[in-house]
């Protein structure tokens, strides 16, 4: 995929939104970044590729709903986020 689109694929904007809304609770950085942090593993399986096996893990954000959760591998996690997978 190229991130290219076709000159019929833009659409016209019809209504210009008079404020920016507000978030709750989301403490922005100097650089517009939040801090994100796991809140649990809902879920984890196997990928089985020809050498080896990776452990993923479905982890729910903080600030974010279940639906929202997201497949992590185990050594990201375990780079990322030590303290966390060894706390389950």
């Amino acid at each position: 995929m190229h991130n290219v689109f076709h000159v019929s694929q833009p659409k016209k904007c019809l209504q210009v939104p008079d404020k920016a809304s507000e978030i709750e609770g989301v403490e922005l950085e100097p650089d517009l970044t939040y801090a994100e942090y796991s809140v649990r593993i809902l879920d984890q399986k196997d990928r089985v590729t020809r050498n080896r096996s990776i452990k993923l893990y479905k982890v729910q954000w903080n600030k974010h709903l279940e639906d929202e959760a997201t497949w992590e591998s185990e050594d990201c996690l375990r780079e990322n986020y030590l303290d966390f997978l060894a706390s389950t």
